[in-house]
């Protein structure tokens, strides 16, 4: 009788095992699901990998981050990707998933920005004609910019803080 009930429950385990393996999808999705749903959404291509996106870098590396939060999502080199109406899309290149990391900047806010290294890339799709920012590690302005000019690179790594509106 034992020896069924551990063959019933091992047979049980390696069921729920099987049944959430083949359920649960990657985390690929390059936009969160408001962001699919905008009206005035634009569709722009993630560019290649960055030339000095090295493997053996990314063990010691780490994810790049943003506070407040700020929903973002992962698009492979050369991946399509959406940016809302009223959004300030960012791409940063992400050495631990050797992919872009994009932050969708929908609320007006000062974020502060952590392990963004090395060109990125943005986009402006805010409307209103409202200003945006980045800022450097003392707090100086170092770039400002409105909305326009396409999918623009841009060097992360003296960037302490990004203001989208």
């Amino acid at each position: 009788m034992r020896v069924k009930r551990s063959i019933l429950g091992t047979a049980g385990v390696c069921a729920m095992l099987c049944a959430a393996a083949f359920t649960t999808a990657p985390a690929q999705a390059a936009a969160p699901s408001e962001q699919s749903t905008a009206a005035a959404r634009v569709v722009l291509t993630a560019p290649a990998a960055p030339a000095a996106a090295d493997r053996t870098a990314a063990l010691a590396a780490a994810s790049p981050g943003i506070s407040p939060y700020a929903p973002s999502g992962h698009v492979p080199p050369g991946g399509g990707y959406g940016c809302a109406s009223g959004n300030l899309c960012t791409l940063v290149w992400d050495p631990t998933s050797s992919d872009w990391k994009i932050f969708y900047l929908d609320a007006c806010h000062r974020y502060s920005v952590s392990n963004w290294n090395g060109g990125g890339f943005y986009f402006d799709n805010q409307t209103g004609g409202v200003w945006s920012f980045f800022y450097g590690s003392g707090g100086g302005e170092l770039k400002r910019f409105q909305p326009g000019g396409g999918q623009l690179a841009y060097d992360w790594t003296p960037v302490y803080a990004v203001k989208n509106c």
